[in-house]
């Protein structure tokens, strides 16, 4: 898998402020796409952002490879999620930590409060998919800054405004998911999906969420995982079930099928971003668009109404108009 370069002047996406000193840029090497997004959207064209998993690769099962060891051995920063999302590649993690300036962004969030982490599972202490409540991941954007600031300090200033400006949007993001969440009826607030990723949607907007698998994608679902997940779609008539574009749909699509063995007819109500963001081009090639994307596809499909986007996410509601989904 290609690593990939992300410039936000480059992006349809920008938030429009004055441009830092051309300098230059420091690597900065992350590991996935969401902690790519805050480094590239903090760093500007002060920070030359590299991206490991780019578009469709699971974190859980990422195996570090040499050209990813000479990546982090040339990178002036490192930033990964943390919690274990990483999988292997912690281990290359926490051996580079000794020599490396590293953040661990997730990590850095739930230290800076008042939202808790979620406890995780077995070889989970802390469930890492802290993106999924945007007013959450936005707490990881001071420590973003801080550390660019060391690498760049004469943009100190405009990845300062850069930073406001971005916790701005996720804020206003994260009360436009809850209000269009909040549309959903009682009765048809169940969120399944192929692998437990979205425990911090439940936690922020109040939807009962289940995953077919568990944190990990590791191992296999098991058969009375899918029969399990399938009786609750029998007994709740729930109206849809979600894929992910990171894992295979074989494990949705058997647990489809044991519904409809049950008499219970029940849809694909469309594929969500979890693990990664979407490929370049798509509204979903960011943070916030991924988000957007989510909560549309979600609020559709389980009977809800998709509120307007506010005053300040309306370049992703442009972006929406020109890109594909």
């Amino acid at each position: 898998m290609p690593k990939s370069r992300i410039r936000r002047a480059a992006m349809a996406v920008v938030i429009a402020l004055a441009p830092g000193p051309v300098l230059a840029a420091p690597l900065v090497v992350a590991t996935t796409g969401m902690a790519g997004d805050l480094v590239a959207t903090i760093g500007g064209d002060c920070i030359d952002a590299e991206v490991l998993m780019g578009p469709g690769v699971d974190p859980h099962l990422y195996q570090a490879t040499a050209s990813d060891v000479r990546a982090f051995q040339k990178a002036e920063l490192i930033v990964y999620n943390g919690f274990g999302l990483e999988g292997q590649l912690a281990d290359v993690l926490a051996g580079l930590d000794r020599h490396k300036a590293t953040l661990a962004v997730a990590e850095a969030a739930a230290r800076a409060g008042p939202i808790e982490a979620l406890d995780g599972e077995a070889g989970y202490a802390t469930d890492p998919h802290l993106w999924m409540q945007p007013a959450l991941w936005s707490q990881a954007v001071p420590a973003v800054e801080a550390a660019l600031a060391r690498l760049a300090p004469d943009c100190l200033e405009p990845m300062q405004r850069r930073a406001a400006a971005y916790r701005q949007q996720l804020q206003a993001l994260d009360r436009w998911m809850a209000a269009s969440l909040a549309t959903i009826p009682s009765g048809q607030r169940v969120l399944l999906t192929a692998h437990d990723a979205f425990g911090y949607l439940s936690q922020g907007y109040g939807l009962e969420v289940r995953g077919v698998q568990g944190i990990s994608t590791q191992a296999e679902p098991s058969v009375a995982a899918i029969q399990s997940v399938a009786d609750l779609i029998a007994q709740r008539n729930i109206p849809a079930v979600f894929i992910e574009t990171t894992i295979n749909p074989r494990t949705v699509e058997a647990v489809i099928e044991a519904a409809r063995a049950r008499g219970t007819d029940v849809e694909v109500g469309g594929s969500l971003y979890g693990d990664a963001l979407g490929q370049p081009g798509t509204l979903a090639d960011t943070l916030v668009g991924m988000l957007i994307h989510n909560t549309r596809v979600m609020t559709d499909a389980l009977g809800g109404q998709v509120i307007p986007l506010p005053e300040a996410l309306a370049p992703w509601q442009q972006r929406r108009e020109e890109v594909a989904p």
